[in-house]
């Protein structure tokens, strides 16, 4: 297996394994042109796995300059369980932290419980002081 920066030449595959392992929190952000910029932004933060030359998981990743995030980390289901997941959320972290940020927060939703078990046995703290609040600016 190799893990390797993501670049925007992956979008196509990466999106079509978010289809199937993160649909539900896909929104208008996750097309090309706002991937691409948040890729520029955080350039060599966001990872892949590849096997074979496919690409089995992937973590978007990166910071505002205060804190960092982990907006979306997929494995393909028949990837599952071999530790993917772990090492690409350990380079994304890696990643962040070589840029001197010091927290990084990932968003999981409530009824996600395989996400939550995998963050807390990550090492991640679920918080209960903070909601999140959204404003759609179009």
């Amino acid at each position: 297996m190799i893990i390797r920066p993501m670049t925007i030449d992956d979008y196509d595959e990466v999106f079509a394994m978010w289809q199937i392992t993160t649909k539900r929190a896909l929104s208008k952000a996750d097309e090309k042109s706002q991937i691409e910029r948040y890729l520029r932004r955080n350039e060599g933060m966001s990872q892949v796995a590849v096997i074979d030359g496919k690409i089995v998981g992937t973590v978007l990743a990166g910071h505002d300059g205060r804190r960092g995030f982990i907006h979306h980390m997929a494995v393909m289901p028949e990837y599952r369980r071999r530790h993917i997941g772990h090492r690409l959320a350990e380079k994304a972290i890696e990643n962040i932290a070589a840029d001197g940020i010091d927290k990084t927060h990932i968003f999981c939703y409530q009824n996600n419980e395989t996400g939550q078990k995998f963050w807390r046995d990550f090492g991640f703290e679920k918080r209960e002081d903070v909601y999140v609040f959204s404003f759609e600016n179009a």
